[in-house]
């Protein structure tokens, strides 16, 4: 039997996870860490004797270490979310950093041949704005993460925290955004940040599950670990925004999208999601999809017995029909949530918000310009896909790289790899970088080549309580990383200079 240790539990996908690993009781020792609030001891009451609990937090190393200890397999599943995240950014940061580094330092303390594998879940959001021409992308796209996303920013730098350590097995699953019964409630200003035509390849929570209980059986082979892939269901869940919203409202049996929101209330940037160039290659390592017809999912969400009692009343009553017969007071209560203080985009056009205006329309006068629905297109994104240059020969043998070919990558990226020798195909001892800023640093090759990371002396660091404080400089960094401004240049003015620092609102965090 394998020992698992998994965090995040009690959340969407950790709970998946979870319920897939017991599936199989002879082969898994399921242990998990939960934080000892009443809720979550409520939840896991019923499998009091088929798990072993930690009740802790990621925060504490004790807890963390106490988990890791004996375990063969690491599933880090946990930590802050959004739309949770977008409102208390520094406790995100504080928990979603300090956990990876829990991780990585319970795993390092364990003796090396007892070391456990490590699985990072990490997020779509750390790729940014994806907007067509280039909504297609893959492992290895520059890490691009989006102004105000302070869960991406934390995803980022916590997949460098676990990737870039000598951890002898890892692998950065990233996951997509999640589809679950739930996800029909939750009606947030967040909704609006996502432009029209934005894409996501989304995740079922079935599939996440299955993905979680497939990575850790004994078929997985060896060149799977120190990856980075991309989670997704699949081609039918290739969405664009409008597409998502057609498929959510009809199978609550609300109206169209024309006819409940007005387009202006939705931005046109600044957000995150792409398709998948590299979609399948997950798959066929750990067949984990159901395929379900996208479609059918829908419906079969909306008919959940796991949905909340109120929006199940709504659902399979007349309620919800009834505003095919008065929709301007759905329309009105979706108005109600764009005007939401702090994250309503138009409470940032009412209060004159220059800086989330610029980050997420471009300018005032962009947003005027924005047509209506009649007007606009809502056609399926392009099938055509740009393929972005990562600066190295991909069809070269990994076996056969040597240090020319890590200086040609850091040229690439606008500066230099100092170190003078590195040993053939060892893509796991990490060379010294110098950034086009003269930031030095140390990473491994992986990291770089593979992860689509580069200096984190230029990364977003926007915490005003933090020394080290860095705000979102993309536009600068586009001019001087020829690898970065092929995925920001096509999408912004060659004229912008943006830099978007930390914002304080009444209540931020509580």
């Amino acid at each position: 039997m394998k020992t698992v240790f998994l965090t995040g539990a009690t959340g969407t996908m950790g709970w998946a996870g979870m319920q897939e690993l017991l599936r199989y009781p002879e082969r898994y020792k399921v242990r998990v860490l939960a934080r000892p609030s009443e809720k979550n001891k409520r939840k896991l009451a019923p499998y009091s004797d088929k798990i072993e609990v930690v009740w802790g937090n990621l925060t504490r190393y004790e807890n963390v270490l106490l988990g890791v200890t004996g375990a063969d397999m690491v599933l880090h599943v946990g930590g802050m979310v959004s739309p949770q995240a977008d409102y208390r950014p520094t406790t995100t940061r504080k928990t979603n950093l300090t956990a990876a580094k829990n991780i990585r330092d319970a795993v390092l303390a364990q003796p090396i041949d007892k070391q456990p594998k490590v699985v990072y879940i990490g997020s779509v959001a750390q790729m940014g704005d994806r907007r067509e021409p280039l909504h297609w992308g893959r492992t290895g796209d520059p890490i691009c993460v989006s102004a105000y996303d302070h869960y991406g920013i934390t995803k980022a730098m916590a997949e460098r925290i676990i990737t870039n350590s000598p951890i002898k097995n890892w692998v950065s699953l990233r996951q997509s955004g999640i589809l679950y019964p739930a996800i029909l409630k939750n009606y947030d200003p967040i909704m609006f940040h996502v432009p029209v035509r934005g894409v996501l390849e989304w995740a079922t929570v079935e599939d996440s599950g299955r993905l979680l209980e497939r990575v850790c059986r004994d078929d997985v082979p060896e060149e799977f670990w120190k990856r980075y892939y991309n989670i997704g269901s699949g081609e039918q869940y290739r969405l664009s925004n409008y597409e998502f919203e057609c498929l959510l409202l009809d199978a609550i049996g609300c109206p169209r999208p024309e006819k409940i929101f007005n387009s202006k209330w939705f931005t046109t940037r600044n957000f995150h999601g792409m398709w998948y160039l590299d979609g399948d290659v997950l798959e066929n390592y750990l067949h984990f999809r159901a395929n379900v017809p996208v479609k059918e999912y829908f419906r079969q969400m909306a008919k959940s017995d796991t949905l909340p009692g109120s929006l199940k009343f709504a659902v399979r009553s007349k309620l919800v029909y009834a505003s095919h017969l008065v929709p301007h007071i759905v329309k009105l209560a979706m108005y109600m949530m764009a005007m939401s203080k702090t994250h309503g985009t138009q409470w940032w056009i009412k209060h004159n918000k220059e800086q989330r205006i610029r980050a997420y329309y471009g300018s005032l006068e962009a947003y005027n310009a924005i047509q209506p629905w009649d007007k606009m297109d809502l056609s399926h994104n392009s099938n055509e896909a740009v393929l972005l240059d990562h600066g190295y020969d991909e069809k070269k043998p990994m076996s056969e790289f040597t240090l020319e070919d890590m200086q040609k990558a850091a040229a690439f990226r606008g500066g230099k790899c100092l170190s003078t020798s590195m040993v053939k195909g060892d893509w796991d001892t990490p060379l010294q970088w110098q950034c086009a800023q003269g930031h030095i640093f140390t990473a491994t090759p992986r990291l770089i080549l593979l992860g689509g990371h580069w200096c984190p002396d230029c990364f977003p660091y926007p915490y005003k309580d933090e020394p080290n404080a860095r705000p979102w400089a993309w536009d600068q960094e586009a001019k001087r990383n020829p690898f970065f401004a092929q995925l920001w240049a096509p999408l912004h003015d060659a004229d912008e200079d943006n830099v978007y620092g930390p914002e304080v609102f009444d209540g931020w965090e509580k």
